[in-house]
């Protein structure tokens, strides 16, 4: 990193220049609420001088991310459910949402930027709450605003570039070293900075500078690991190129959870998204994203379904042997390599699929069109499944 670069940045982040306005409620309200001193009375008062940071408080409390019971219906009942210190990173949170605009500003969609974010944040809650390493709302925090960075960066350098062609945000190793390489430093850069400017938790702020193998290390926090595993895992969720299969390749490789929790994490960000969404002035369409997650696991059959074709012309034609003949060794290797990959290429993405339908048909409303699409995906599922089996005889 190019050592001027981040001292110019400093000096920027530090005067407030070109860094965009918090909610002064908002601000004020981390200040109070790491104090001792503090009372629910002090935090009922300061909220209510910014009555969006209010009504956006209030839909929270009574969404599903706090898997709300009896509606709340007052700030004091909704900082109860909350919590006291959650209520200063949401409060910060739903500030630094509203600071930015919405819509396509150039060649930055801001609304798709939002979108991916939520479900991030999401995500990082389910995995926080399944791992019980670090607590579900700061890692719903921490993945909401993990990229923030990019949009002062975008704001700083790229805004007045209409010509130049960015990286896509998912690759995101291929896109630091783009920014360092044009401008001599990276949005995860400013985002630490800007993210300390505004007074978020440390722990938060550390977040920012993990990414990729660096999570393995075992000194990386539980959070700053959460956040980093819910990035990969929304980007594999809505990345067209990303096979269906890496979704789950890459939480179950990191931390050994099965296909079943990983499908009741999916479901419980859809089943979130819609309030969280509202609370943060959001226009999203929960059916479009869940229609645009089936559809990848629909061409993932299809591949599947290509692939069992072929190798079953294969074994037809040559006279290849069932899988169970190969514990004699009556075979060459290279026999033995192509039944091998049809095992590994074909049954673990087909269960994966399969159970992803499965347990899909069962939360969805019958009449929707996610249902259905999720019983037509199962019904091939299942059919590919027989074929496979036939095959292993």
């Amino acid at each position: 990193m190019d050592r001027d670069a981040r001292e110019v940045l400093e000096k920027r982040i530090a005067s407030g220049y070109s860094l965009p306005t918090l909610s002064p409620v908002a601000v004020k309200l981390v200040e109070i609420a790491s104090e001792d001193t503090c009372s629910l009375v002090d935090l009922i008062s300061l909220i209510e001088k910014d009555p969006s940071l209010a009504v956006s408080l209030l839909k929270m409390a009574n969404s599903a991310f706090f898997m709300a019971g009896q509606p709340v219906a007052t700030l004091r009942a909704a900082i109860m459910r909350i919590g006291f210190q959650q209520v200063r990173v949401m409060g910060l949170s739903l500030s630094l949402r509203n600071t930015f605009p919405m819509g396509k500003v150039g060649s930055l969609d801001y609304e798709n930027f939002w979108r991916i974010s939520l479900y991030r944040g999401l995500i990082g809650k389910s995995l926080a709450q399944h791992l019980r390493a670090c607590n579900p709302e700061e890692a719903f925090v921490a993945g909401l605003i993990l990229e923030i960075g990019f949009l002062i960066f975008y704001d700083l350098y790229l805004k007045h570039k209409p010509d130049v062609i960015i990286p896509d945000l998912d690759g995101l190793e291929e896109l630091l070293r783009w920014e360092e390489e044009q401008c001599g430093i990276n949005h995860r850069t400013v985002g630490e900075f800007a993210l300390a400017y505004w007074k978020f938790p440390e722990q938060i702020v550390a977040c920012q500078k993990y990414y990729g193998d660096e999570i393995a290390d075992n000194n990386v926090a539980p959070l700053a690991r959460v956040s980093e595993l819910a990035r990969v895992f929304s980007h594999a969720m809505f990345h067209k190129q990303t096979d269906f299969h890496a979704l789950f390749l890459a939480v179950r490789n990191s931390l050994g959870l099965p296909d079943e929790t990983i499908n009741d994490i999916i479901l419980a960000a859809f089943e979130q998204v819609e309030d969280i969404a509202e609370s943060l002035k959001l226009e999203l369409n929960k059916e479009r994203d869940l229609l645009e997650l089936m559809e990848k696991a629909n061409r993932s059959l299809g591949r599947l379904s290509e692939k069992i074709t072929r190798y079953r012309d294969e074994m037809s034609k040559s006279g290849l042997p069932a899988f169970d003949t190969l514990e004699r060794k009556e075979h060459q290797p290279s026999v033995e390599y192509t039944l091998q990959a049809v095992a590994h290429e074909i049954r673990n993405p087909l269960v994966t699929v399969a159970g992803f339908a499965r347990r899909l048909s069962k939360a969805l409303d019958p009449a929707s069109e996610s249902a259905r699409y999720a019983a037509i995906i199962l019904e091939e599922a299942k059919r590919l499944e027989t074929i496979l089996s036939d095959m292993d005889r």
